[in-house]
């Protein structure tokens, strides 16, 4: 099983429809939390579920598992999306997010929150971090696809948006 996960915005669901296209079978996560909901934060705009005990029940998946929280599961490979918080803020801002949900997004980009949780339970050599800001959905599937093939390197930690906390969007 391979892992796309990162930020809200920066582009997992649309390389997923990408490389569903390109013959991989994709399982999109958010359609399995649906007996883990715990509530509805509306403080946050976002739906509350039990982590830990869905990861712990995730059945597994032969193909790749898309979503922010891929990266609690036992992925061999995981891709880690990232974006330029500014550029992450306009695109949750095209889709109607609310300011304190752009913001709370855009810092936990810019604090490489996934990126941390990620290197909590994988190893450097599975996990390729990609950098979505100034590139097509089809560059970075042929970079994802590489990836997950073994044609590409691993790599993490290049990003540096710290000069971006604070960022009043």
């Amino acid at each position: 099983m391979y892992g796309i996960t990162g930020t809200p915005g920066t582009g997992k669901s649309s390389l997923a429809e990408i490389l569903e296209a390109r013959g991989f079978r994709i399982l999109h996560l958010s359609e399995t939390f649906g007996p883990y909901q715990m509530g509805r934060d509306t403080d946050r705009e976002t739906m509350v579920i039990d982590e830990e005990r869905w990861a712990r029940e995730f059945g597994g998946f032969e193909g790749i598992v898309e979503g922010h929280l891929a990266h609690l599961l036992p992925c061999d490979r995981i891709v880690i999306l990232r974006c330029r918080p500014d550029v992450l803020a306009c695109r949750l801002g095209e889709r109607g997010y609310q300011k304190a949900k752009i913001t709370e997004n855009s810092l936990a980009e810019a604090l490489d929150v996934i990126l941390i949780e990620t290197l909590e339970s994988f190893s450097p050599e599975q996990i390729y971090e990609l950098d979505t800001t100034d590139k097509t959905i089809h560059e970075c599937a042929d970079l994802a696809e590489k990836f997950f093939r073994g044609n590409l390197p691993p790599t993490h930690g290049s990003l540096d948006w710290s000069s971006y906390i604070g960022i009043d969007e």
